[in-house]
């Protein structure tokens, strides 16, 4: 039977191809699919353990058996973050207001102040606005990446260039929100990512909270930044004058577990 396989980011890039089919046994699993894969670029054995995988855009286990038609994406590690689980919030806004979008390039001022606008309503009390930006010093390097950091050990990075699963990228985000409202029942909140290059001093990510109260709309926003870090497919490169390092870290499959209350 036949799969099609879609490659990102570093795997991408030793590869030099995207998206081509392959040809499995009937009722091969995911990791055959992988080791078949390995088989032919040796170059990307050393990921084995390290990238996820998504069968059909949804994160898969590697026994999970294969259908004929399917499309496997392999996830490489994503941007990271520490888990952040936070504790349940009080009430709700009267209304919801939900914005999810990766947008090209960096992330303006204009669209910072429009959320700044549009997310709260007139029974919050509270609008928490988180923005990521490009930075100078570089990051932690993702697994098989180490070397590469090392040569460019001292350089200060040029810009960003993120990269992502786009359609699966968006629906991680969306589960992310239905997670902040039922975990901390906040219903007005905006996630935008910028996708391709990103300068130094540019915003690559914004995310808008807005609920009754402090402690609801604080909890909310960290929760989204450290589950997009830590689970959307979103992939970004550090380019430097001579070179690039790809960043982060295996990718989580489902969210946090609750943090317990009075911890």
């Amino acid at each position: 039977m036949q799969i099609r396989i879609r490659l990102f980011a570093l795997q991408r890039q030793q590869t030099g191809w995207r998206d081509r089919l392959l040809e499995v046994p009937d009722g091969a699993t995911i990791a055959q699919a992988w080791a078949l894969l390995v088989l032919e670029y040796p170059v990307l054995e050393p990921a084995t353990g390290v990238v996820r995988f998504a069968r059909n855009s949804v994160y898969a286990a590697a026994e999970e058996t294969l259908a004929d038609g399917d499309e496997l994406a392999v996830i490489p590690p994503v941007a990271g973050g520490a888990a952040y689980a936070g504790s349940a919030g009080e009430g709700s806004t009267p209304a919801a207001f939900r914005r999810i979008e990766l947008v090209e390039g960096p992330i303006d001022d204009a669209l910072v102040a429009e959320l700044r606008r549009s997310v709260p309503g007139p029974a919050d009390g509270a609008v928490v606005l988180f923005v990521g930006q490009t930075r100078e010093s570089p990051g932690t390097p993702a697994p098989g990446q180490e070397e590469e950091a090392s040569r460019h050990a001292g350089q200060l990075v040029v810009d960003l260039a993120y990269e992502a699963y786009v359609p699966m990228a968006l629906t991680v985000l969306e589960a992310i929100a239905d997670e902040i409202a039922a975990r901390f029942g906040v219903g007005r909140m905006a996630i935008v990512h910028g996708v391709g290059t990103v300068p130094v001093g540019s915003a690559s990510v914004v995310i808008c909270v807005a609920a009754p109260h402090r402690g609801a709309a604080f909890d909310a926003c960290r929760y989204a930044i450290e589950e997009l870090k830590a689970r959307a497919p979103i992939w970004k490169s550090e380019r430097f004058a001579d070179g690039s390092v790809w960043l982060g870290a295996p990718a989580r499959h489902g969210p946090a577990a609750p943090r317990e209350e009075g911890r």
